[in-house]
């Protein structure tokens, strides 16, 4: 009796074996055989720091071609980040033409593996090509330099998205990183903006923006508009950089999305627990020591502090995020927006690079999603809204 009850549960061991190793082949399978977009890597603005040959395997950041096929990555928003000091100093417009630049190297040096869409359909050709398609997002409008025909060349030129602002509130927009908020929400010309951008097709992203500038964006679009890295503020309280329930809602009710942002920072209060712990101890050194911020000393302090104490998030805790939008408006309005190659070394267990988006899918489907719910998480909902977007802005061309 005792033998037959020990090869019964041999046989259920081996059965749950089998199938979580079926549904992790059918995790890699969703990403290899569908749309992957990830709303923000910021790709451009490492390549503005490191001379890496992307196409090649990288011993250094998170995003490679041999990790984004692995990973089933097709079409990662290429992020045009916008320092907030560029616009203090008047160099915006400029370094956003030179990041552009540095993307259109790319796809010069690599014709058969990158390409730039500067449309939907353009998007959909490039994947079916086997290409990695490169869409543009630009974050930070301080670029924009309170010209309307600027606006325009940066559409020309392939950017499809505008984050509004940045850490610093510019002249479109308050930061929620900002204590400053000059405009209450969005500056006059901000307004314009949003209407501009509707005319045009440039998605609005209103990640980064203060809680007053989103509702403004919505009573202004007279389209969905994204967030597009940003997590819910339910697990984050009182950090304004996410987003709140009834946010998440309002941007739902107008068919938005919202878009997650993996960082660990972003993701668990434990984490900015943590983060806020060292960089407190950080300051206290400074001072008692009296050193400089950007001094080696400080450097090598903090750095040995992030590694006895900082606490990453996991996987489950980046599931949690979209199980709680799901629950609140649906699987139509969630997207990715990982934020890699822009948090450093904050990135969760199990999220660490660009090859590791099947571990998410394998996740999703162990929660129960669909593989319909999962493919228009991977891009259908995206593609949705940017449809949207581009069938307005052609009406408006008529």
């Amino acid at each position: 009796m005792r033998k037959m009850i020990f090869v019964i549960i041999l046989v259920l061991g081996g059965c749950n074996k089998t199938s979580q190793n079926d549904q992790y082949a059918l995790a890699q399978q969703l990403v290899n055989q569908n749309i992957l977009i990830d709303g923000h890597i910021d790709l451009p603005y490492r390549l503005s720091k490191e001379n890496t040959d992307v196409s090649l395997s990288t011993s250094v950041g998170d995003f490679d071609v041999p990790r984004a096929k692995a990973g089933g990555l097709n079409a990662p928003f290429m992020s045009i980040y916008i320092p907030a000091e560029k616009e203090v100093d008047g160099t915006a417009t400029e370094y956003a033409n030179q990041l552009i630049d540095r993307i259109e190297d790319l796809v010069t040096a690599h014709p058969n593996i990158f390409a730039i869409p500067n449309t939907l359909q353009q998007l959909n050709n490039q994947v079916e090509q086997g290409k990695i398609s490169l869409p543009l997002g630009m974050e930070n409008g301080a670029a924009i330099n309170g010209s309307i025909e600027t606006l325009r060349h940066f559409q020309r030129r392939g950017v499809r998205y505008i984050t509004l602002t940045h850490s610093k509130s510019n002249h479109i927009s308050d930061s929620s990183y900002d204590e400053s908020r000059p405009w209450g929400g969005l500056s006059d010309f901000g307004s314009q903006l949003v209407m501009e951008m509707n005319k045009l097709g440039i998605m609005v992203d209103v990640s980064h923006v203060s809680d007053k500038a989103f509702w403004q964006v919505l009573e202004i679009s007279s389209v969905p508009v994204i967030a597009s890295h940003s997590s819910a503020r339910h697990f984050t309280p009182g950090f304004e950089r996410n987003m709140s329930d009834a946010m998440i809602k309002a941007l739902a009710d107008q068919g938005g999305i919202i878009m997650i942002n993996f960082g660990s920072t972003f993701i668990s209060a434990k984490s900015r627990d943590s983060f806020g712990s060292i960089s407190a101890s950080v300051e206290e050194f400074i001072q008692e020591n009296n050193l400089s911020k950007d001094s080696r000393e400080v450097e090598a302090f903090a750095e040995s502090l992030r590694k006895e104490r900082f606490v990453y998030a996991d996987l489950d805790d980046v599931l949690d995020h979209f199980d709680h939008i799901r629950n609140l408006v649906g699987v139509e309005h969630i997207g990715i927006g990982s934020y890699f190659d822009g948090v450093g070394d904050s990135l969760p267990v199990g999220l660490k690079d660009v090859s590791e988006y099947p571990n998410l899918v394998h996740g999703l489907l162990k929660r129960g999603y669909s593989m319909t719910d999962i493919k228009k998480i991977l891009a259908g909902n995206l593609l949705r809204v940017w449809q949207e977007n581009e069938e307005y802005a052609d009406l408006q061309g008529q």
